[in-house]
């Protein structure tokens, strides 16, 4: 049994116009095995990380459409918040980019032309970007078709992009941003304390300003599901929970524990400590 909403990028935009949530996790491992057994989770969409992760475009390509197939959209973290590589992610069957450490609107507007209106580069797209002048009607339409099934969310984590939030959000063709709650509680200086009152408070203007418009909210956390919860509350809309590497080993490090405490065996060299990307 394959999931239970079978989506597509554009099914997966407008759910989330909607207002209504959609759940997926972080997929770490390009393993053949996987996607089958993901599909089988309830989830709504897959999250695959290339920033953090070392993933060839050639892997990284099967994945994304070995994904698709099953109607698990693939949304795909660039290394960076480059145009170029935006197209080459999406080129390889990604439905949504995500683009890291946003801080200006500059970076949205050059992002939102590689996801929303490609194959148009170069100085005609610059000059459509920057000022808005129309396109040609049937110009208009082919690329608005053939751009459909993407979308773009934004990386919001650091002090600086929440400083200038009103204008990052304000660039049109964003669909929304994906918090990433590790690299915003160190630029805040209180580092993984994500139950501190400023990371609370970054948390719920980021959230607030971002459906105010209408846009997506997102987070990316393997901590605490009852904390997660709460921003969901709050108007979180697009909910990636964990990883696939965290729940593996948090699984497995609870299964040998238990084991080895039915033998009898020490438990000391079980370790707490999890990825974090």
């Amino acid at each position: 049994m394959i999931a239970a909403r079978k989506m597509d990028g554009f099914k997966l935009k407008q759910h989330l116009a909607e207002g209504k949530r959609a759940y997926g996790t972080a997929i770490l491992t390009a393993s053949p095995l996987w996607p089958p057994l993901v599909a089988k989770t309830g989830i709504d969409f897959v999250f695959i990380d290339t920033e953090h992760i070392a993933l060839h475009r050639t892997e990284l390509s099967w994945m994304c459409r070995t994904y698709a197939a099953l109607g698990l959209p693939p949304v795909v973290r660039i290394p960076s918040p480059d145009p170029y590589e935006a197209c080459q992610v999406l080129d390889g069957g990604a439905v949504g980019l995500i683009a890291p450490y946003i801080e200006s609107p500059d970076q949205v507007r050059a992002l939102v032309g590689a996801v929303k209106w490609r194959p148009l580069k170069g100085k005609r797209l610059d000059h459509f970007l920057n000022t808005g002048t129309p396109l040609e009607p049937n110009l208009n339409a082919y690329l608005e078709t053939k751009n459909r099934n993407h979308f773009l969310l934004i990386n919001i984590e650091s002090r600086p992009a929440i400083e200038n939030l009103d204008e990052i959000l304000s660039v049109p063709g964003l669909d929304g941003v994906l918090i990433g709650p590790h690299d915003l509680s160190c630029s805040l200086g209180i580092p993984e304390q994500y139950d501190h009152p400023d990371f609370h408070n970054a948390i719920r203007t980021i959230i607030t300003k971002a459906r105010s418009k209408g846009l997506i909210a997102g987070n990316h956390f393997c901590e605490d599901p009852q904390l997660h919860a709460k921003w969901a509350r709050d108007g979180e809309n697009f909910i990636v929970r964990s990883n696939d590497l965290y729940l593996f080993t948090r699984a497995l490090r609870q299964e040998i524990k238990e084991m080895k405490t039915i033998l009898g065996d020490d438990t000391s060299a079980v370790s707490e400590e999890n990825l974090v990307i």
